[in-house]
């Protein structure tokens, strides 16, 4: 029996965020202005107003990670229209990698 690693729950903010902001900062972002729990395993994705910069941040059951990216050319874009943005894995990857993905996005 071959189990599949469960993919976590990937919340993109869309509104730009400070990212002077480290781990504490952005875990007060998830519970306070996402209304979510920061300790759920769940992804949670931020971009600055610019664009240039990423940062995700997600308990990994022995404390908190925190991923960053600058891009030198282009801008992180995180589509759809709710403040908080599902994404799936496939999305993610894209827009860490810079590409601009439609408005309307698939499920």
């Amino acid at each position: 029996m071959h189990l599949r690693p469960v993919q976590p729950r990937i919340l993109a903010w869309r509104e730009p965020v400070d990212m002077r902001k480290s781990f504490d900062g952005l875990v007060g972002m998830v519970r306070d202005a996402m209304g979510e729990d920061p300790l759920s395993g769940s992804l949670f994705v931020f971009v600055n107003r610019r664009g240039s910069h990423l940062k995700y941040v997600y308990w990994d059951r022995t404390g908190f990670a925190l991923f960053a990216k600058r891009l030198d050319r282009g801008r992180f874009v995180i589509p759809g229209g709710e403040r908080a943005q599902q994404l799936s894995a496939e999305q993610l990857q894209l827009i860490l990698d810079g590409i601009v993905l439609g408005n309307r996005m698939r499920s």
